[in-house]
């Protein structure tokens, strides 16, 4: 009976991830789910991100979490729309909810959406919403060991952001076993290390948004 449930739901799933699909094509729009653990800077790499980007592209982002909007707030602070879901517990954001949410935005006047998905290496991976790209944000104080630890996350995402780096000095991080431990589990994926809060390594991530909205 478990499986059949966990087949009805993504069913249900894929179906709304589909219609979204096909909206954001029609309008264009360059959709990016942001997944990570708790606390490994994704605000803040979406902050810098907007103040970089938003000269050139209208910017939206769906914010999932638990409860509150401090996050979304953080968004409108930073020049851009943001729209609040709140799980109230569930441990990851899927397309229906996402299909709820996007009549807050008008998609003919967004470029770039950005879905911050709920802080969670487990749950998020597994559901389509219907994204062009989903990604992944490690930070250096969470250890070596996540990559190994939560393959299936790592094994779904397209581009790995290493977040932090300037705390590597501090810390007991090895960028260079990440990057082996991310090569045996997916070899295309593509790995950058950043600071959201120096902006090191920051243009890497920028010019990789810019390319992926050229292929649109």
């Amino acid at each position: 009976m478990k499986v059949t449930l966990n087949q009805d739901v993504l069913t249900d799933n894929n179906s709304a991830a589909a219609f979204l699909r096909e909206q954001f094509q029609q309008s264009k729009t360059l959709v990016i789910n942001v997944m990570s653990s708790p606390g490994a800077g994704k605000t803040t790499l979406l902050e810098k991100t907007i103040a970089e980007l938003s000269q050139d592209y209208r910017i939206g982002v769906i914010e999932g979490d638990l409860a509150t909007e401090i996050d979304a707030d953080r968004i409108r602070a930073a020049g851009a729309k943001a729209v609040q879901i709140n799980t109230n517990g569930g441990c990851h954001l899927d397309a229906r909810m996402v299909a709820k949410a996007i009549p807050e935005f008008d998609l003919s006047e967004i470029d770039i959406l950005f879905i911050e998905n709920v802080g969670n290496l487990v749950c998020p991976s597994g559901y389509d919403l219907g994204q062009q790209h989903k990604i992944a944000v490690l930070s250096v104080p969470e250890g070596n060991d996540k990559i190994p630890k939560y393959p299936v996350m790592f094994r779904r995402t397209e581009l790995v952001l290493i977040n932090k780096i300037d705390l590597l000095p501090y810390l007991n991080f090895n960028v260079e076993l990440a990057e082996e431990d991310l090569k045996g589990i997916n070899p295309v994926s593509k790995l950058l290390k950043v600071s959201a809060t120096t902006c090191e390594g920051m243009d890497h991530w920028f010019n990789w948004i810019r390319e992926a909205y050229g292929k649109l």
